[in-house]
């Protein structure tokens, strides 16, 4: 996990040089014609990612946008009205019965559909009529962590250029060198998972973009770690849930600049107010003084790109507590590295 974790900024480079023709030429013909709508299907971390697609889809390219519920079709068998659609399946493995099988029925449907995945004669590649490829090479931890953060790429990219979004598709070749800079503060990181070591659960809260973020931060806590950790968006959080923290209570708030972070900020204020022990994940000075734990991540140019950096020092977190409680994090029990369900 934390040699796949390391190859990141690699990944996204290799990513950005490979995929990026294909991605210029498939966002050309979308932005020429619209979908009427995007559905992404997914499981696991690649849902997470999925997540992330949609609000990027709707801010930046103004499409209706919903993520797939696959029981609908697998098991209830409901006919989906889906010509003139665009139907974006992601998985790491390419194998996951549920979401190939989705997509086979949407391209028979009348969706265009696209398959984004690290492997290219997966049966979900040739179910779909364009696989995009992770170029992330195999990934052997069964917590993904390169697989996630290249999935995320392919989507920012590919609606960068469907959006007509040029100066966000060129900020990415600032990715690498931001992950590099991440991923050189692992001591400090190490350091917070070492007075986490005793977390049993915990609340994880971002707001827009990174409410993937705060999802898949989660996961590598429950999945890793055994830690029973609870994603929210931070404005469900004040509708009830904050109701929970009590002095101690531990919140991590993952923050970036953006149009998100006066929410944010102000969610930040109440969690000091109810003492509780906050993990703050920010490029911000002023929040970070405020937080029990301070995380600091280096300031990302587009707030559309924050997510594909702020999954890194939390991957890391999840790493670290892991080993620190005497766990495997590669052999999380009774987790496989392919899932296939109906």
């Amino acid at each position: 996990m934390r040699r796949e974790i390391h190859e990141q900024p690699g990944v996204m480079a290799r990513l950005c040089e490979r995929a990026g023709p294909q991605l210029r030429a498939l966002g050309a013909r979308l932005r020429a014609r619209p979908p009427a709508a995007v559905v992404l299907a997914a499981r696991g971390s690649s849902d997470n990612a999925a997540l992330y697609g949609r609000y990027l889809i709707e801010t930046l390219w103004g499409i209706p946008t919903s993520l797939a519920a696959p029981s609908v079709v697998t098991i209830y068998e409901a006919r989906l009205r889906l010509r003139g659609t665009l139907v974006i399946a992601l998985s790491q493995s390419g194998a996951s019965t549920d979401i190939v099988e989705f997509l086979a029925g949407a391209r028979a449907r009348g969706a265009l559909t696209v398959a984004i995945t690290n492997r290219a004669r997966s049966p979900l590649a040739q179910a779909a009529h364009e696989t995009v490829l992770l170029e992330s090479g195999p990934e052997r931890s069964v917590a993904a962590t390169k697989t996630y953060t290249a999935q995320l790429t392919v989507l920012s990219l590919l609606v960068a250029q469907a959006a007509g979004a040029h100066g966000l598709a060129a900020r990415h070749r600032d990715l690498p060198g931001l992950a590099e800079r991440t991923l050189a503060c692992e001591d400090r990181i190490r350091e917070v998972a070492r007075r986490c070591r005793l977390l049993q659960e915990c609340l994880v809260t971002s707001r827009g973009y990174n409410l993937a973020t705060a999802r898949e931060a989660a996961l590598k806590l429950k999945e890793t770690c055994y830690v029973a950790a609870e994603p929210l968006s931070s404005a469900d959080l004040l509708h009830g849930p904050i109701a929970i923290v009590e002095r101690g209570f531990p919140v991590f708030l993952i923050a970036p600049p953006g149009r998100a972070f006066p929410h944010l900020a102000k969610t930040a204020a109440r969690l000091h107010r109810r003492s509780a022990a906050t993990v703050v994940v920010s490029s911000s000075a002023a929040l970070l003084r405020g937080a029990a734990l301070p995380v600091e991540v280096p300031a990302v140019p587009d707030e559309a790109l924050t997510p594909h950096i702020y999954a890194l020092p939390l991957q890391l977190l999840a790493y670290h507590l892991s080993r620190l409680r005497g766990l495997d994090p590669d052999r999380p029990r009774g987790l496989r590295k392919i899932t296939r369900a109906l």
